[in-house]
C-alpha cells in the first residue's frame, strides 16, 4: 500500500505540472478535427507525442495507433487504455481561440479530451516505468462515431493479441457532470445500437385519385406508428430499449401520390438477446402493414454496436481506486443511457470498464450536451483525465 500511496502521488503530481501542456494539445486537436477513418492528421500528430517520448507503436486499421509501454515484469499484467481520435459534422458554433478551423466538423462528442486524457496518461507512464509492473497498451482508435466502428476493425486487426490485455478501460466526457468528477457503472451501462432503412414502393398515382393506386405517404405513415408496438408489447419492460423514426421522404408537390418512400430510424436496447428478438418483429410489422395497404416495403437493418458491458469486479476497482486517488466526494454512479459507444465491441471480448469524465462547469455556463454546435468543456476536467488514466494503466 505505501508503494502505492507513492506512485498515486507522483502520478497526481505529474498530472497537476502536465495539465496545462496538455490542455494546449485539447486546443490543437479541437481546432483540427477530423471525420471518422479520415484522422491522419490526429494520426501523425499522437505518432508524433508518442515517438517524442520514446514509446514504440504500430499503425492499425489505417489511422489507428497502438502504443506500448513496459513497466517492470511486462508479461505479469497486461492493460489497454483507449481514447477514441473521430469528429462530427458539426460546423461549431463556439467563440473560442481554438475553435475548429475546419468548416463543418468539430469535436463536437469529446474525443479531443480523450485523445488528450490517453496522450498525457502515456507520458506519465512512460516516465513512472520503474515504478510499476506490466504492459500498457494504448489504443488510439478512428472510426467510433461511424459504423462498423474503428473498435470493430481493431479487434479483426488482432489489437487485443501480441499482447493480449486481460482489461480494457476507456473514457467518456460527461457534460452533466461537473469537472473534476467521475462516476463508474458496473453491468449494463449503454446500449446497442442499430440503423433501421425502410423503402415503401407503390405504382403512385394522382392526389385526386388515390383509389387507383396505394398511398404510400399513408402505408409508411402506419408503419410508424405500428413500430412502437415493438417497445410497448414486443419487449421485456425491464430491459428498455427506444425504436425512433428519424427521416420520412417521400413526395414533391401537392397533388401527386409518390411511388417511393423511404424512412430511417434506429433501434436501442439494453439485452442482446432481445435486442435480435426485436429484429425479427421491427421485420414482420413493416412487411406486413404495408401490404395491408396494398404496397410493399423494403427493410435493412444495418447491424451496429453492441451493447456496452461493464465487468463489475473490475469497475468496482476501479471506483475503488479513483476514490483513493481523488476522493471518495468526487467519485459517483454512472447512469444508464440509451446512447451508443463502440467500446462494447471491446467489453464484449474482454473485461472492460468505460467510465465517464466530468466536464461541466455551470458557474462559467459551460453545461451544452454532447453532439451540439456550442459543446465545450471546462477544461480543468484534464488534469483529472490524464491523472485518472494514467493511474488504471499502473494499478488497474
Amino acid at each position: 500500500m505505501y508503494l502505492c500511496g507513492m506512485l498515486q502521488d507522483t502520478i497526481r503530481t505529474k498530472a497537476a505540472d502536465y495539465a496545462p501542456a496538455f490542455i494546449e494539445v485539447r486546443r490543437h486537436l479541437h481546432a483540427h478535427p477530423e471525420l471518422s477513418y479520415q484522422e491522419f492528421e490526429t494520426s501523425a500528430y499522437v505518432q508524433a507525442r508518442l515517438t517524442e517520448w520514446g514509446i514504440p507503436f504500430q499503425v492499425m486499421a489505417t489511422t489507428g495507433v497502438v502504443g506500448i509501454i513496459e513497466g517492470r515484469n511486462p508479461a505479469s499484467r497486461i492493460v489497454a487504455l483507449r481514447a477514441d481520435m473521430d469528429a462530427l459534422p458539426i460546423e461549431e458554433q463556439n467563440d473560442v481561440p481554438y475553435k475548429s478551423t475546419r468548416p463543418g466538423v468539430m469535436h463536437a462528442c469529446g474525443h479531443d479530451v480523450h485523445t488528450t486524457c490517453l496522450l498525457g496518461a502515456a507520458r506519465i507512464l512512460s516516465e513512472t516505468k520503474e515504478q510499476w509492473e506490466g504492459t500498457v497498451k494504448l489504443v488510439f482508435q478512428p472510426g467510433e462515431e461511424r459504423n462498423p466502428g474503428g473498435a470493430s476493425l481493431l479487434i479483426k486487426e488482432g489489437v487485443l493479441q501480441n499482447p493480449a490485455p486481460a482489461r480494457i478501460y476507456g473514457l467518456h466526457v460527461n457534460p452533466q457532470l461537473e469537472a473534476g468528477l467521475v462516476s463508474f457503472r458496473g453491468g449494463k451501462v449503454m446500449a446497442s445500437a442499430d440503423e433501421l432503412y425502410i423503402t415503401v414502393r407503390s405504382k403512385g398515382g394522382h392526389a385526386a385519385a388515390p383509389h387507383l393506386t396505394t398511398d404510400t405517404i399513408l402505408a409508411a405513415s402506419a408503419i410508424i406508428v405500428a413500430l412502437q408496438q415493438v417497445i410497448s408489447r414486443n419487449n421485456n419492460p425491464l430491459s428498455p430499449s427506444v425504436l425512433s423514426i428519424c427521416s420520412f421522404q417521400g413526395g414533391h408537390t401537392t397533388n401527386v401520390i409518390p411511388s417511393e418512400v423511404k424512412l430511417m430510424g434506429t433501434f436501442r436496447a439494453m439485452d442482446e438477446v432481445g435486442r435480435f428478438a426485436a429484429h425479427h418483429h421491427i421485420r414482420r410489422i413493416v412487411e406486413g402493414t404495408a401490404a395491408a395497404y396494398g404496397a410493399e416495403a423494403d427493410l435493412h437493418i444495418d447491424i451496429g454496436y453492441p451493447t456496452v458491458y461493464n465487468n463489475e469486479a473490475l469497475s468496482a476497482q476501479a471506483r475503488t481506486l479513483a476514490e483513493s486517488y481523488l476522493g471518495a466526494g468526487r467519485v459517483g454512479e454512472t447512469e444508464i443511457r440509451m446512447g451508443a459507444e463502440d467500446f462494447g465491441f471491446y467489453s464484449q471480448e474482454i473485461p472492460g470498464c468505460f467510465y465517464r469524465l466530468g466536464t461541466a462547469n455551470k458557474e462559467k455556463g459551460i453545461t451544452a450536451g454532447v453532439h451540439t454546435p456550442i459543446f465545450n468543456i471546462d477544461e480543468s476536467a484534464i488534469e483529472t483525465g490524464i491523472g485518472l488514466m494514467a493511474l488504471f494503466g499502473a494499478e488497474g
